[in-house]
């Protein structure tokens, strides 16, 4: 069922049907890379909100303002990352390095560039 699960995840990634919007300057991460940029660190974006990437596979999105979303993440090979919350919601970010920082973008377009990374 997992092995089920983890690749509907896989096909509904948005590499799959979506076109991100990226801009030039934009470097994409293979899987590895991605993987140390944030297995088991806190990415803290500049309204305070926060992504915490737990070594086991443990998502829990903090709001600036206070709330937690939880689920678990899945890092692909296309510069993505899949959250399936508890809620039974999914959804896939590109994570790129644009300039000196790295940059989270929906699938929509929108540009969530990180503050700070840290240890969890």
């Amino acid at each position: 069922m997992k092995s089920l699960a983890l690749s509907l995840l896989i096909l509904a990634s948005p590499s799959y049907g979506a076109e991100w919007k990226t801009r030039s300057d934009d470097r994409l991460f293979s899987k590895a890379q991605l993987t140390t940029r944030v297995r088991g660190k806190i990415l803290t974006y500049f309204d305070g909100g926060t992504s915490d990437f737990r070594q086991n596979g443990a998502y829990y999105y903090t709001y600036g303002g206070g709330g937690v979303w939880e689920g678990h993440y899945h890092i692909g090979g296309d510069s993505t990352i899949c959250i399936t919350y508890v809620t039974e919601q999914t959804r896939c970010d590109l994570y790129v390095s644009s300039g000196d920082r790295l940059t989270v973008i929906t699938e929509t377009g929108i540009r969530f560039p990180i503050k700070t990374i840290t240890e969890n």
